[in-house]
Order: C-alpha cells, then structure tokens, then sequence
C-alpha cells in the first residue's frame, strides 16, 4: 500500500526580492515511502541543515516516483543507472569529508 501526500508549493517572493502574487501550486502524489520517516533519517544524519535535509528528500521521493512509475519512458532510460548509483550512495549514510591536497 502506498502513502499519499499533499504537496502545497507557494511562491513567497520573486527573484530579486519583489512581492509576489502568491501563485500557489496544490497537488497529491503516491510514494511507497514513509516520506516523513525518511525527512527525519536525513535530518538525523546531520549531512545539511534541516530546510536542506527536507527539501532533498521531499524532491527525490516525489522525482523518483515518477520516474519508477514510468521507468520505460526514453527520458529515464540512460539515467537510471546513475540514479541508483546515486541512491545507493545515499542509503549508504553519512559521507567522510573528502581531504584535499594542499
């Protein structure tokens, strides 16, 4: 059984700081993950910042979603290897900084 979400998006400010119209974007999606559980996985991982830490989650559950549901689409096809890299990568916990040569 899937999870349904609400997602609301809404605009805040233009790019250069000018009051908007409050365009707002509403709309439901499916997802086989507890997307609130994983929020908190990466929050706890202490990788990014809170904002970051939701924000990444929140957009890859709802990309690869879409992408899983529609995996033959040409648009998937030559990506989707490097996007289970990539989650491979991410389940694997928190990243060692990297040191640089000086």
């Amino acid at each position: 059984m899937k999870h349904r979400f609400k997602v609301t998006l809404e605009r805040l400010s233009e790019q250069h700081g000018e009051k908007s119209q409050n365009d707002m974007l509403q709309f439901e999606v499916e997802n086989h993950d507890d997307i609130f559980k994983l929020v908190d996985r990466m929050k706890n991982r202490g990788d990014f910042t809170k904002e970051t830490s939701e924000a990444l989650v929140v957009g890859l559950k709802i990309f690869s979603e879409v992408m899983l549901e529609n995996r033959k689409h040409p648009l998937f096809t030559s990506f989707a290897p490097h996007f289970k890299n990539f989650m491979t990568d991410l389940k694997g916990g928190p990243q060692k900084p990297t040191a640089h040569p000086e």
